[in-house]
């Protein structure tokens, strides 16, 4: 619920400036425009073109909430009768995150509450946590502070021997890790970004000491997977304000982990993207040339395929040879459709090469056909940017996407990207 692989870059379009994006945290750094006086009057001259009628989607459009599970019938059914073993009705929880049907979860936790339906302390924690989750991802941020604040006395104190009558013969903390990293994360969303930084080491700290144990091989598994969580929380947080160096430290020492191939292309990613952030281009370069020899040396998996295309395209657009660019970004398409990053960032080479109207196309053409993967905010900001540089009616057009979101968009989603 809360990833910050660094795997992916999209391209944010905002008036005539682009941003570059990770697409798991919300920080971005502001490319120089690449307008000139004769672009801008091709723009309005677009503007006066009359459009054709827009066609996004059809009517029947939803959103699949099964979608890439990668579960059979069977197994789903299996999964989620554990789920209702563990915790009352998680199952149902859990199917309406997936569906992001936050509000329901808010009513559904609202209404265990109310009737007493939770006997033990572990299904309270688990419903606070989805609770929390819920009032985070709709910006009710300081309502999920004070949720959180109802745990008076720290997490550290559900343990499971601390309740032997509910758990004979089980030890260890019994609160979901996703409440500690929300507990560092919410502060920044109010304001507070240094009390995040600080919770978000400490949790650092913690997660260290517990690796520096004798654990299982499964458990330090799962131990890592959380410490490169937090890290990559704490190099957001460090780019958003540009203290590259701190980012270069974190991101190289995560990089020297024993990794999988993958893992060490993905990293080696996020640190390009930080080199380029601030300048080092040829740098960059280097960094993405070994991702390259990565994935000569593996199996060349679709997805790696694609992040090397990606970076190669990156280079090119910031060199602003957008010919370059689309035909990486084309390749990473041909590969996988659903690649919307690709797509996205074709759709604004495109734009960049005054081929407005294909661009549009491409990006209603991504909504039609795949829009459990379009439908996010970065990508509709952009296409409501080219309606506006395209069409004098744009606010008919963008009140038509709106209705459309309105009705197949999850709870969490931020309509104001239409800019209506």
């Amino acid at each position: 619920l809360a990833t910050f692989p660094g795997d992916h870059s999209i391209i944010l379009l905002r008036s005539a400036n682009v941003r570059r994006i990770s697409t798991h945290d919300a920080y971005s750094t502001v490319f120089p425009p690449s307008w000139n006086t004769g672009a801008a009057e091709d723009h309005r001259l677009l503007r006066r073109r009359s459009p054709a009628p827009i066609q996004i989607c059809p009517r029947t459009m939803s959103l699949p909430h099964s979608e890439g599970h990668g579960m059979s019938e069977g197994d789903n059914a299996d999964f989620l009768k554990v789920c209702d073993e563990l915790c009352y009705e998680l199952s149902s929880l859990q199917e309406l995150a997936c569906r992001g049907a936050w509000r329901s979860i808010l009513d559904k936790v609202a209404q265990a509450r109310s009737r007493s339906l939770l006997s033990k302390p572990h299904e309270h924690l688990v419903y606070l946590a989805y609770n929390a989750i819920a009032l985070t991802k709709l910006r009710r941020f300081s309502e999920a502070v004070a949720e959180l604040e109802l745990v008076e006395k720290g997490l550290d104190i559900y343990r499971y021997e601390a309740y032997p009558h509910h758990y004979p013969n089980r030890h260890g903390s019994m609160a979901p890790f996703v409440l500690r990293w929300l507990y560092a994360e919410l502060p920044s969303r109010i304001g507070k970004r240094q009390e995040s930084l600080d919770r978000f080491y400490m949790l650092l700290q913690f997660i260290r000491e517990k690796l520096a144990k004798n654990l299982p091989d499964a458990s330090r598994a799962v131990w890592r997977k959380r410490e490169g969580l937090v890290i990559n929380s704490i190099i957001s947080h460090h780019l958003s304000h540009k203290e590259f160096k701190v980012c270069l430290d974190l991101i190289k020492e995560l990089i020297n982990h024993d990794l999988t191939p993958v893992a060490r292309a993905t990293l080696m990613t996020k640190l390009g993207y930080i080199q380029m952030q601030y300048g080092d281009l040829d740098g960059a370069r280097g960094t993405f040339n070994g991702i390259e020899g990565i994935v000569t040396e593996g199996k060349g998996e679709i997805v790696m395929q694609n992040l090397v295309n990606r970076n190669k395209a990156l280079m090119f657009l910031v060199e602003k040879d957008y010919v370059s660019a689309v035909m990486e970004y084309q390749k990473c398409i041909d590969r996988d459709v659903s690649d919307v990053i690709a797509i996205n960032n074709k759709a604004l080479c495109l734009m960049y090469m005054r081929d407005l109207s294909d661009s549009i196309k491409v990006m209603e053409n991504a909504l039609e056909r795949i829009p459990t993967y379009a439908l996010n905010e970065t990508f509709v900001v952009n296409l409501c940017s080219m309606y506006e540089l395209a069409y004098v009616n744009h606010s008919d057009i963008k009140k038509t996407l709106g209705s459309w979101i309105a009705r197949v968009a999850p709870d969490d989603f931020d309509t104001s990207c239409t800019r209506i």
